[in-house]
């Protein structure tokens, strides 16, 4: 069978904010191989730069650029630097997020005894700052992006948002109530911006990945004294029909479907589960 489509982004502007992370770096590189010309964004411009100087020596069009995904003067500057050097934006990957410690729990469970410990950080202890830097690097860090590049894509066909929603928004981990709530908000966002751009031609969707082992979560999965897991990549992978962590290269084949209309021109506001099986395991 002959497919009637191929993934052909020649001559298109990809912008990918947080592109000097793992899986950005990925996606970058994918949206690159089928001839995008793409801008990386990050708050680390030498990354940002070393991930666009990797596309390069590869003969792909590529530039780093530094940007603070929540200053919306900051991706203004950004934007601007990238109409100059390859025109306006036609596909918008926003992948900037994270988490913080000052947004977790200690434990995964509230006993009594837990609240006269105070080594132990609670619920009741959760800093409202720490809480605010997650939700804001995920949520606005998607919402302000979007209204910075969109703007460049009225009027013009193809162009499209995808959006890194989490697993965490489809079941939310214990311990990380900040990260997962503002990745609940990304996803709701996501249809939300879908709705409204449909009249304007942009389609927006988002990526959900499960569990994928970056320098974000290494030391949080993997156990520094022996090189195996931690108890909690354990839970994750028995909890992952699979039975493995994801790879980087695993999100390629949902990014370029979601990007192409040739592919998925009449795919618009869906969340995709990219999880090995998390999302459909009851654990029993």
């Amino acid at each position: 069978m002959t497919l009637p489509f191929s993934i052909d982004l020649t001559g298109r502007v990809a912008v990918v904010t947080g592109g000097g992370g793992v899986l950005c770096s990925q996606l970058a590189r994918a949206l690159a191989e089928c001839g995008a010309k793409v801008a990386i964004l990050d708050l680390d411009a030498a990354a940002a730069e070393a991930a666009a100087a990797a596309l390069r020596a590869d003969g792909h069009q590529a530039q780093g650029f530094a940007a603070n995904v929540l200053e919306r003067a900051s991706l203004e500057t950004a934007a601007a630097a990238v109409n100059r050097a390859f025109g306006p934006c036609d596909l918008l990957l926003n992948g900037a997020g994270g988490n913080h410690p000052k947004g977790t729990t200690t434990k995964e469970w509230l006993e009594e005894a837990d609240l006269d410990d105070e080594s132990l950080t609670t619920f009741f202890d959760l800093d409202p700052k720490g809480i605010e830097f997650v939700f804001n690097l995920n949520f606005l860090g998607t919402l302000l992006p979007s209204q910075v590049f969109a703007r460049q894509m009225i009027g013009r066909q193809g162009c499209s948002i995808v959006n890194i929603s989490s697993m965490n928004a489809f079941r939310p981990l214990t311990k990380i109530p900040a990260y997962s709530g503002a990745k609940a908000a990304v996803s709701n966002f996501t249809q939300w911006l879908a709705v409204h751009f449909a009249k304007v031609g942009i389609r927006v969707n988002a990526l959900a990945p499960g569990f994928f082992l970056t320098n974000q979560n290494r030391k949080l999965l993997i156990d520094e004294t022996d090189g195996g897991y931690t108890a909690r990549a354990r839970k994750i992978i028995d909890h992952t029909p699979m039975g493995r962590f994801g790879q980087p290269e695993e999100l390629v084949g949902t990014l370029l479907w979601l990007v192409s209309d040739a592919a998925s021109g009449f795919v618009n506001g869906i969340v995709v589960p990219i999880d090995g099986g998390f999302s459909a395991y009851s654990g029993v």
